[in-house]
């Protein structure tokens, strides 16, 4: 418990300024990168979840060059509706 309250503490200054919601959109994006297609797609789904709009054209990205079929279906549908909210969020 002392390590984490330690790397926590210096952590705090950095993330207070970002929400969680931030920090989860953050952290997902981050395991656009993981070698494990499952994980890759868990985190394209909770991404859309998150209705995170500026992952976005990360999600592009993937769908367009990922080697794995099942993640480029997972990106491709999770832009559709992250495409989607943004539309309406500028009507």
């Amino acid at each position: 418990m002392l390590h984490y309250m330690r790397i926590g503490a210096g952590l705090a200054g950095s993330s207070a300024l970002m929400s969680t919601t931030e920090r989860l959109i953050a952290y997902h994006l981050a395991r656009l990168k993981d070698k494990n297609p499952q994980v890759r797609i868990a985190s394209i789904r909770e991404l859309a979840l998150l209705e995170a709009i500026d992952a976005y054209d990360a999600l592009e990205a993937i769908y367009h060059t990922d080697p794995d079929p099942a993640v480029r279906k997972a990106a491709q549908n999770a832009g559709r509706v992250l495409f989607r909210k943004k539309n309406a969020n500028e009507r």
